[in-house]
């Protein structure tokens, strides 16, 4: 958002404040909701920290200052009133204060259903690379180190196409899924993030 569209927003209609949903950058799921002043949204556009006017402490605000778990934020836009904003930010901890990843409780990928579940075993994924707890498979893939990763995505490739070619279905998805889990491991192995993947996708789309 540039420094014209700030200005322009309908600061006037509720004595400086405009309401803000922050909803994940990643998955869409909505984590929180606060409110900006106009110094509130300058001052995250600059620092890329999502920042609020907190009404109880009657002060700028921001998210984490506390806690360590900052928004990092990805985007802003406005409404169409220009009096409502939606913040995209990247949530570094859980963002709420019960410890939940939303304030709206199992809203959204918190469930098991959809295409939420991808970014839900992305961060499984990422856990068990930066802990590496014994006894995962996905451990073992990570230990055995980038070779073995890649062979597995080739294995799993092979498997799918064959599956593919009979005419079963179940045994067909099930290769399906073990050739994405096996991708997403070497996504993690190479350093390279599934969400820029999907960027990467986004933008052939354009």
């Amino acid at each position: 958002m540039k420094a014209e569209e700030v200005a322009a927003l309908s600061w006037d209609k509720m004595a400086g404040l405009l309401p803000a949903v922050v909803q994940d950058a990643r998955n869409l799921q909505v984590l929180m909701v606060g409110y900006m002043t106009r110094e509130a949204l300058e001052q995250t556009l600059a620092t890329g920290k999502v920042t609020f006017f907190s009404r109880s402490k009657n002060r700028l605000w921001t998210k984490g200052e506390t806690s360590g778990h900052f928004l990092e934020l990805a985007g802003v836009s406005a409404d169409c009133d220009s009096d409502a904003l939606v913040v995209r930010a990247i949530a570094h901890g859980p963002t709420c204060h019960k410890g939940t990843q939303s304030c709206f409780g199992t809203l959204g990928v918190e469930s098991d259903a959809g295409l939420g579940f991808l970014d839900k075993l992305w961060t499984v994924i990422e856990e068990r690379h930066r802990l590496m707890p014994e006894g995962s498979y996905t451990t073992s893939l990570f230990r055995k180190g980038l070779d073995r990763m890649a062979q597995k995505v080739g294995e799993e490739a092979v498997e799918t196409i064959i599956a593919a070619k009979n005419s079963e279905k179940e045994p067909f998805l099930g290769e399906a899924a073990d050739l994405l889990y096996h991708l997403l491991i070497l996504l993690k192995g190479r350093g390279v993030s599934f969400y820029e993947v999907i960027a990467t996708l986004a933008s052939r789309h354009r």
